[in-house]
């Protein structure tokens, strides 16, 4: 067995399809293309914030079913606690004005990144989960960062 396999082609090819969204709405916000799709400048920021949001809380999601098979309660038990407050800080973002809101889930996106390292260190999740992690969480937290630089101040 190789010490560094390979990222699975399903995760790969799923994970880079969900980092379109961030890249496609970024993109258009910043060269303030909205019109492409007939929104207003407002409603593609609005969706990328959205599915951020909505992208946040399915990472939340993977570390609550890696808690479920935790034979360790008291891992378990934290583990359960960490997984859903992805989903409280990102939903808190579509509350903050812009661009604290994009710059906000762009760096809990990034932290949750790191924090599933964790995942990889105990044991909890392959080794090809730690690095298909940290190829989404640059892409994504930079392209909400990138994105933030258009409404800036």
């Amino acid at each position: 067995m190789r010490a560094n396999p390979a990222i699975p082609p399903v995760p790969l090819g799923l994970g880079a399809a969900g980092l379109l969204p961030f890249v496609g709405l970024a993109l258009l916000v910043l060269i303030g293309g909205s019109e492409i799709l007939g929104w207003t400048a407002g409603g593609t920021r609005r969706a990328l914030l959205t599915y951020g949001v909505v992208i946040a809380s399915f990472l939340g999601g993977i570390r609550w079913g890696l808690a479920v098979a935790q034979p360790n309660p008291t891992r378990a038990a934290r583990d359960f606690v960490l997984s859903v407050v992805p989903s409280l800080l990102a939903w808190s973002t579509l509350a903050f004005p812009a661009p604290w809101d994009l710059r906000a889930l762009g760096a809990l996106i990034m932290v949750l990144g790191l924090l599933d390292q964790d995942l990889v260190g105990s044991g909890n999740a392959p080794p090809w989960f730690g690095r298909l992690r940290l190829g989404l969480w640059l892409g994504t937290g930079l392209a909400l960062l990138a994105a933030s630089a258009a409404t800036a101040p």
